[in-house]
């Protein structure tokens, strides 16, 4: 069975590793040393927290009313203005995310280079909502 390091959880888990750091020593993820003293995570373990932790769910203020579920929240790095379209750059953790969309979407959600964001992808669509 493999065993993941706090950082490969958190990154598993879309969280800072100082997130799943506080979870483990609050006892939400179950851990154990390896030889050289590192905190590992049991792979059956993380599962079954991922799973618990997406079926919880948010506090209702939090919920984004979408059918497009592939949601990547992150900061608008930049965005080029045409006439009539727009290129919207959002950076989401490790992921750079490029949208093509209306000058009028992007003046509407007003976005700015520095706000937070988050790229909803379906199939070959990047949906921009407004944190």
């Amino acid at each position: 069975m493999p065993s993941y390091t706090i950082g490969q959880a958190a990154r598993l888990l879309g969280v800072s590793p100082d997130t799943a750091r506080r979870w483990a020593d609050a006892g939400r993820i179950a851990t154990h040393r390896d030889e050289g003293g590192r905190r590992l995570v049991d792979g059956r373990a993380l599962a079954a927290f991922s799973v618990e932790a997406a079926q919880s769910g948010t506090d209702e203020d939090d919920v984004s009313y979408t059918s497009a579920r592939n949601a990547f929240p992150g900061i608008v790095t930049a965005i080029t203005l045409g006439d009539v379209a727009a290129q919207v750059e959002i950076q989401a953790g490790p992921h750079r995310l490029v949208s093509l969309l209306t000058r009028e979407a992007v003046e509407e959600l007003g976005l700015e280079v520095g706000m937070q964001a988050t790229a909803r992808v379906k199939a070959t669509n990047v949906h921009i909502d407004r944190v």
